[in-house]
């Protein structure tokens, strides 16, 4: 015989085993697929399992972050049918980073439901971590409830970085959260097309962005600090300067160009100059959220949560890194969907390890290939060395746009795949390039017991 006891709303499958669901926290939850037309469920439940006289706990993981790392790391760890995932992240959608820029230029929406890219069983709690308790293994959220874990995922992600500089926080936007993107994008419809718009940062995002709002036909200037794009080939590079200029965007570059105050009207230069600005968007540089710091977790100077190579805290055994807010060994890989997704899927790999009482193995992986999009006519998609150094091949023009725009779709595919079949998501292993750096430092942690 089968009892089942759900909330009204709820609508789980009939289970193999006797279940009773009993309340946790107040939390707002999500079950994708397990809930009314809302997906919206008004508490967190704790699953107890019992099957004749044999009663048996399910393993907690619970993950901190919704984004690329985050969804992986919880589709991968949910292969184990013992094992009961828990996300928690502020925000109710999914957030593809990748395409901020185009909700910025109004092109795209740059959401996706949870439901599409959670594995089913997964659960999502919307509400802010505030503390994470490594020696209760608890996570306190911010509405004042607590989510207690066994094995603990931290991948918190990224925002905007580098706005210490004078005036940047109160007068620049920045455009790295789902948040920030859409109160500059109400920004920009308060301005005419014809006001200058200054992008502070030569990277991606600056790039982009400054691509995005010149292709509608706006006045955009674009401050570097350095070259632009420093990551491309320098042929590449060339090309970039090509396509910006045809876009009518003005490039400032040069180590003098670095921004050193932000007033509510003008930029201010390293050499001086002063120029006028209606709106600027901060796109220099990202930081990270200070949970593991807040929470007496060793993190590295920017914030980072310090772990081995296996992504495993080095305070905690119980606690693993992936994403933007990791730092393996002091050394971390560079911000980028494409790395988050790998790190999230061996963050869960260094879990399951440890669930099965075995060792886990150090992360792996090759860089394949970085992308920018020049509007919606053009892009350039660089190869890279393993190394993450840029190939003298890369693709420009149409076929430079279409290979960005695939990989886009693909960040989030990969996360559908690893939802549908986890286990599923490889990546190109470097193999020799990470621990020569190591041993150059000759400071490389021992993996946590």
């Amino acid at each position: 015989m089968i009892a089942q006891r759900t909330p009204p709303g709820l609508a789980f499958p009939q289970p193999q085993l006797v279940t009773w669901i009993t309340p946790l926290t107040g939390a707002t939850v999500i079950h994708p697929g397990r809930c009314d037309g809302s997906r919206r469920c008004g508490v967190l439940f704790s699953t107890l399992q019992i099957e004749g006289d044999t009663m048996s706990r399910s393993i907690d993981v619970v993950v901190v972050g919704g984004g690329y790392a985050g969804v992986m790391a919880a589709n991968r760890v949910s292969r184990r049918d013992d094992v009961k995932v828990t996300v928690i992240n502020p925000r109710q959608v999914f957030v593809p980073r990748l395409r901020l820029h185009q909700l910025v230029g109004g092109t795209h929406d740059a959401v996706a439901e949870y439901q599409e890219v959670l594995a089913d069983g997964v659960e999502l709690v919307v509400d802010n971590a505030n503390h994470i308790d490594a020696v209760g293994r608890t996570v306190t959220l911010a509405d004042g409830g607590s989510v207690g874990y066994d094995y603990l995922v931290y991948a918190v992600g990224s925002h905007s970085g580098g706005q210490q500089v004078p005036g940047a926080a109160e007068f620049a936007y920045p455009v790295a959260t789902f948040e920030a993107a859409q109160r500059l994008r109400a920004a920009l419809l308060e301005i005419p097309r014809s006001a200058t718009v200054t992008v502070v940062g030569g990277g991606p995002v600056g790039i982009e962005t400054s691509a995005e709002l010149a292709e509608q036909g706006r006045s955009v200037r674009l401050i570097c600090g350095g070259d632009v794009g420093p990551y491309l080939h320098p042929s590449a590079r060339r090309t970039a300067r090509k396509y910006l200029a045809d876009l009518g965007v003005e490039v400032i570059e040069g180590p003098d160009a670095s921004v050193t105050a932000v007033s509510s009207g003008a930029v201010e230069l390293g050499d001086g100059r002063t120029l006028a600005s209606q709106l600027t968007i901060w796109a220099a540089g990202f930081g990270v959220p200070d949970l593991a710091a807040r929470s007496g977790l060793r993190t590295d100077a920017a914030g980072r949560l310090l772990t081995d190579e296996t992504l495993t805290s080095r305070d905690s055994s119980r606690i693993v890194a992936a994403g933007d807010a990791s730092a393996p060994s002091d050394l971390p890989f560079r911000m980028s969907a494409y790395i988050a997704g790998c790190l999230g899927a061996h963050a869960a790999d260094t879990v399951l390890a440890r669930i099965a009482d075995a060792q886990p193995a150090p992360i792996d992986l090759a860089f394949q290939a970085m992308c920018f999009s020049f509007g919606r006519g053009a892009g350039i998609f660089q190869l890279l060395h393993k190394d993450d150094r840029a190939k003298r091949l890369y693709f420009t023009g149409f076929m430079g746009r279409k290979l960005k725009e695939y990989s886009c779709a693909a960040s989030v595919k990969h996360l559908v795949t690893e939802a549908r079949k986890p286990g599923s998501h490889h990546w190109p292993k470097d193999g020799g390039h990470r621990p020569a750096l190591l041993r150059t430092r000759n400071d490389v942690p021992t993996p946590s017991a």
